[in-house]
């Protein structure tokens, strides 16, 4: 099996506001739905998808076991860009070569930024 491209929907019971938050990370509209409820949005060769899924009986509130990470080209940049955002985690830089930070949309899903960068192992004998 060859997977092409993995598009992400996330569910929320506000398109506008979530359509404006995910706008402030660059995305923009590319097509919606008002009948579905539902919006595509895309930021270069990133894909998400936003839906309302007012026909899902047991849908209380947003939800997600896991997170979304965007490789960025300036973690410390994009931090400062939405560092006023619910914080889950300050920028770090972590052993394994990765500058990132995390935090939540306006829905509750957690979003990582990282970068990978030039890390200085130490001493390897």
């Amino acid at each position: 099996m060859k997977i092409n491209q993995l598009v992400p929907i996330i569910w929320t019971k506000d398109i506008h506001a979530t359509t404006t938050f995910y706008k402030k990370l660059g995305f923009k509209i590319n097509d919606e739905n008002d009948e579905l409820v539902w919006t595509n949005m895309t930021n270069g060769d990133i894909e998400i998808n936003i839906a309302n899924p007012e026909a899902a009986a047991d849908f209380k509130k947003p939800q997600f076991t896991g997170t979304l990470y965007f490789n960025v080209e300036n973690a410390d940049e994009a931090w400062e860009e939405l560092k006023h955002n619910k914080v889950v985690y300050e920028i770090e830089t972590f052993d394994w070569g990765m500058r990132e930070f995390a935090i939540e949309d306006n829905n509750g899903y957690i979003l990582q930024f990282g970068e990978e960068i030039e890390f200085d192992y130490g001493d390897e004998d």
